[in-house]
């Protein structure tokens, strides 16, 4: 072969490979997909921006046994009318977000565009949780509420005149996405709870301990309003308790700052005389900042969870073979060479405890350090797929199955305590925390 032919042949192999490096991007996320926003985007943008998702969450979500379970092609056939029936983006996208929550899972779910925020994303200034099968208000944000008789330890019975659970199946169940009854609940009737346009009110009927009832007005805000409102933890908070015993609340894994604050206090810390440790309201983040932390709490290596996906190809399917995953032993992280903390360690959990924080969980679990006290997390962690879609929505859907080490499951499940706590009503009322006091009870001697 002649010199310029090599080199013609060189140079299109090159321009091949670039372009195959290239071509992920270009072969998933186009602009044709992904329009901007308008008030009622167009019916063909919808049925394309619906199929994407029925595709993407087919060829990609990890949980193969729910999608047959549910028949994800015929849910898909459902949809399609109801897409076409609306006759706006916001309706639009509430169809996308019932389909989606149908895969319980709380690592997939559908995001209406930025323009919708107000329209779909109010919330009052208070705070409700689910309370022994009950919905009791634990923070109020506004003085204004207050001064309404608002008040923590109020139980929440009546919403615009329907009785709160059947408001709350109708109005707020059918979008949220969750893996777990525990998560489920808390989001239905805590975060997500009385979720309605900015500016509009709901007609909340309370009820006292003493049994009476009153109804007040309790007007939405928008995100940045109630973020405003509310006293932002940070991701480490540090407190020595009666006892000598070293509480560390453990608020975020969003970023380094939670593992470097630890490692700034540890001298502090390791004065104490045993450890509480809380992730109860930590939503997760990078699991890596967690297991730095766990490194300084034995000098033996552990192990973190297992993961595994999907791992599809085509020519197997023409085959008619199983569809295999991959999968990945566990990491094994190494123990701190400079600080070890040797006395007793206890972790508080919660059902909103998510995603890395989990992850945290379990490592502490496997490592028999110490006891898990509160209740199951939310059994849910994972990496999302993100995609956009028409109008300027966004979905995520969950592709990496994560277990303990052994392959039990706690995705789905969440991580179980081995001393399961759970807050009173009683216990709210009288601004305790019962979860707190059962560990440092435990801490007592016998």
């Amino acid at each position: 072969m002649a010199k310029s032919h090599v080199a013609a042949l060189v140079l299109a192999l090159a321009a091949t490979g670039a372009m195959a490096q290239q071509q992920p991007a270009v072969q998933w996320e186009t602009a044709a997909l992904a329009g901007t926003y308008k008030e009622n985007i167009g019916e063909d943008e919808k049925i394309a921006g619906l199929s994407k998702l029925w595709s993407e969450v087919k060829y990609n979500f990890v949980d193969t046994a729910t999608l047959e379970k549910l028949d994800w092609d015929k849910l898909y056939l459902e949809a399609l009318p109801r897409v076409r029936a609306t006759r706006s983006t916001e309706d639009y996208y509430r169809v996308l977000m019932e389909l989606v929550a149908k895969l319980k899972d709380g690592h997939t779910n559908v995001m209406p565009p930025n323009e919708l925020a107000d329209r779909m994303g109010g919330l009052p200034l208070m705070v409700t949780r689910p309370v022994e099968g009950r919905v009791i208000v634990t923070e109020v944000l506004d003085p204004g509420l207050r001064a309404k008789g608002i008040m923590p330890g109020l139980e929440v019975v009546a919403v615009d005149g329907a009785e709160v659970k059947t408001y709350a199946a109708r109005e707020i169940a059918p979008y949220v996405s969750a893996s777990t009854a525990q998560d489920e609940v808390l989001r239905t009737f805590g975060t997500q709870f009385l979720r309605g346009a900015v500016g509009s009110a709901a007609r909340v009927t309370f009820r006292d301990a003493a049994g009476k009832q009153f109804e007040q007005s309790v007007a939405r805000v928008s995100r940045d309003a109630r973020k405003a409102a509310t006293v932002n933890s940070p991701s480490f908070e540090f407190s020595m308790l009666p006892g000598d015993v070293a509480y560390v609340s453990l608020n975020s894994f969003d970023d380094n700052s939670a593992a470097d604050a630890w490692l700034a206090a540890f001298d502090e810390i390791a004065k104490s005389s045993a450890l509480v440790i809380d992730v109860r309201r930590n939503g997760g983040g990078n699991s890596e900042v967690g297991y730095k932390i766990l490194s300084t709490l034995d000098d033996k290596a552990f192990l973190t969870s297992r993961w595994a996906t999907r791992d599809y190809k085509p020519a197997w399917r023409a085959w008619e073979k199983a569809q295999p995953m991959y999968a990945e032993a566990s990491d094994v992280v190494q123990p701190d060479p400079q600080r070890q903390y040797k006395k007793p360690v206890l972790v508080l959990t919660s059902a909103a405890t998510f995603s890395a924080a989990e992850d945290f969980a379990v490592a502490f679990d496997v490592m028999q350090r110490g006891t898990l006290v509160g209740e199951p997390t939310g059994g849910s962690t994972g990496q999302p797929l993100h995609i956009k879609l028409p109008g300027g929505g966004s979905a995520r859907i969950c592709t990496k199955q994560d277990t303990y080490p052994d392959g039990r499951a706690f995705v789905g499940v969440g991580v179980q305590p081995q001393q399961l706590v759970k807050q009173t009503v009683e216990g709210v009322r009288a601004g305790r925390d019962e979860v707190l006091e059962a560990a440092l009870a435990s801490l007592q001697p016998k």
